[in-house]
């Protein structure tokens, strides 16, 4: 099936079309699926190998057969592969050839040809004359009402795709009652996928007529028996929200006038894990779409309980997309609330506000410090999120715990690094100690140096120092050369003094540590922190290190020296090169073990290349 193509080059297009086309349709009941998946690959580039467009006709039996396959597969890919060679053909010929075949497959005995012909309305209907039309639209209407419940599936899910090619007076006399039709079916899946295609609607229709005609049965949908169809509601909600656009915080008559808000309530808290999940995975984006001070008053709580919920599928999918509010929660402003603070009592509205656990900023209020007031409030609405954070931080799902620390430089621009430091720091500390979730040491280590150019050299010395050393040694390679990399980041940030008092002699005395892969990454930071700590330091405490390191007892650890003097040779001076390191590399070469020899060589290869660049130079 692979060569199919050269087999018709071989053969000419006119013994293709008469002798090669009907022996694959003769066989396209093969047992091996996988062979019939070739064929359609081959078959749907095949125009020009039976003599262009003029013949494409001829393709269509074998792929007519494919479409009555058992297979799910063989069918999608030969209705995929249908649809691509009738949008090449002449119109006389889809006219002729295309679209009987599309009707026998609609009302063959077979459902499995039913099922495929609902994908090929779209490619036929705009090229077919008035009548036709007329009969297609019947046949469409009557695979929706077919007794098999997965032919109305295919119905539903292709509905889509068959209304952008309908006439605008069609479109509301014929698709509209359809798709009601559609989403009232006794079938639960096929309720699901008409869900999906009434929102799709929105593009073809004016915003009025969708919110008319759809948005009160698309509401009434979350509360559907089958927690599929409020699943797809949940899937699709943004796009329903897109729907109405600006009007989006119009209230709709739906149980207590909730509108939206209430639908997004109702899909939080709901019964089935699956449209939990789904909801708390578009939190962020359904609050860029309302205002901020809407985000804190209506969202916040339900995101609250979601940190909290039984499923860690939900709070993982929470957890994945919260980090979005920051920036959101960020931008309320209170401005209504402090004029009014002027006009009514103090105590009662600070009461009603804010409640009386509130001591703090009841008394606030009291003083009439608007100022202090203000900015009290802005820390309020970073306390809303806060404490979600750590909830999560601490949750017992490690994936949970990797997408909030991941994520913190996008929190920090936010609510502050000291902030983060004051307040979650410790937090983070802590997951340290899971041995397990290697990945998020990982995040961790990866945010070290952020807090540190924002708190100095106090968050270090103070906090994560003895952590910072003790990742070099960890289990998990992935975790030792990041440690590597945040240790040069440290001593690029803090300096050069600060370095060699509370780094330097910990990876000094790494490199005699007792594993050798601990020893290869000491090997690994002095190289990765010497062009930071310059030529004296790096020819004073560095190379007589590494050059003792020369004569290790594992082979892995001499290669590894041959590899670390290369580019070391370009730190230290000249007269370093020639006094040490390449009479290293050359007892080097001279080792027992193949590749320190291979190593050394390439190392003495790459210094002669340099001194002899920096020879034309001068």
């Amino acid at each position: 099936m692979d060569k199919l193509s050269d087999i018709a080059q071989t053969l000419g297009a006119e013994r293709t079309r008469r002798e090669l086309i009907p022996f694959l349709t003769e066989n396209t009941d093969h047992d091996d699926n996988e062979v019939l998946l070739r064929m359609i690959e081959q078959l749907k580039l095949f125009i020009p190998y039976v003599g262009g467009v003029e013949h494409a006709s001829v393709l269509l039996p074998p792929l007519e057969n494919l479409c009555i396959a058992r297979e799910a597969s063989i069918r999608d890919k030969a209705v995929k592969a249908l649809c691509k060679i009738g949008r090449k053909m002449n119109e006389p010929d889809l006219i002729e050839s295309f679209i009987p075949m599309l009707e026998r497959l609609a009302a063959g005995v077979w459902f499995t040809g039913r099922i495929s012909s609902c994908g090929l309305f779209h490619t036929a209907y705009p090229h077919a004359p008035e009548p036709v039309k007329n009969e297609l639209r019947t046949l469409y209407r009557q695979l929706c009402d077919d007794e098999t419940p997965s032919v109305r599936m295919a119905a539903a899910k292709n509905l889509e795709k068959f209304a952008e090619t309908i006439e605008e007076l069609h479109l509301m006399n014929y698709i509209m009652p359809m798709t009601k039709h559609l989403l009232q079916n006794d079938h639960d899946s096929v309720r699901s996928l008409a869900v999906k295609s009434c929102i799709a609607l929105r593009k073809l229709l004016e915003p009025s007529v969708f919110k008319t005609e759809f948005l009160r049965i698309m509401l009434q949908s979350v509360q559907d028996t089958a927690w599929r169809v409020r699943g797809m509601v949940a899937d699709q909600f943004l796009q329903l929200c897109d729907a109405l656009g600006p009007d989006l915080t119009r209230v709709v008559k739906f149980e207590r006038d909730g509108g939206l808000f209430q639908v997004y309530i109702c899909l939080v808290e709901d019964n089935v894990v699956e449209v939990r999940t789904t909801g708390a995975g578009k939190v962020t984006k359904f609050c860029q779409r309302v205002s901020p001070e809407t985000t804190v008053q209506y969202i916040l709580p339900h995101v609250k309980a979601l940190s909290l919920d039984s499923s860690h599928h939900v709070r993982t999918a929470l957890s994945s997309d919260i980090v979005g509010l920051a920036p959101i929660i960020g931008k309320v402003s209170w401005p209504v609330w402090l004029l009014e603070l002027h006009e009514k009592p103090v105590s009662a509205y600070a009461l009603t506000c804010f409640g009386k656990s509130n001591l703090f900023l009841v008394n606030h209020i009291a003083k009439r410090n608007l100022l202090s007031l203000y900015s009290l409030l802005q820390d309020a609405t970073v306390q809303h999120l806060l404490p979600i954070f750590h909830s999560l931080l601490k949750d017992s799902s490690s994936e949970v715990r990797w997408n909030i620390i991941s994520k913190l430089d996008q929190i920090y621009q936010v609510i502050g690094i000291e902030l983060i430091c004051r307040t979650v720091l410790v937090n983070i500390l802590e997951l340290t100690e899971v041995r397990h979730s290697w990945w998020i040491r990982h995040a961790i280590i990866e945010f070290i140096p952020i807090m540190a150019s924002h708190v100095g050299p106090s968050i270090y010395n103070d906090v994560v120092g003895a952590l910072c050393i003790q990742w070099l040694t960890d289990k998990v390679c992935a975790v030792r050369e990041a440690a590597v990399q945040n240790l040069k980041r440290l001593a690029e940030i803090f300096g050069r003094e600060w370095a060699s008092e509370n780094i330097i002699p910990q990876v000094l005395n790494m490199v005699n540590d007792q594993y050798y892969l601990y020893r290869m990454n000491g090997l690994d930071a002095l190289l990765k922190l010497a062009p930071v700590m310059g030529s004296e330091i790096t020819c004073s405490q560095f190379l007589p290190v590494i050059l003792a390191a020369s004569k290790d007892s594992v082979p892995n650890c001499r290669s590894y020296v041959a590899k670390v003097l290369k580019p070391l040779a370009s730190v230290v001076d000249q007269s370093a090169v020639e006094e040490s390191i390449r009479p290293c590399l050359n007892e080097l070469r001279a080792d027992i073990d193949r590749e320190v020899v291979d190593c050394a060589n390439e190392a003495l290869q790459a210094i002669a290349q340099v001194n002899g660049r920096r020879g034309q130079g001068s």
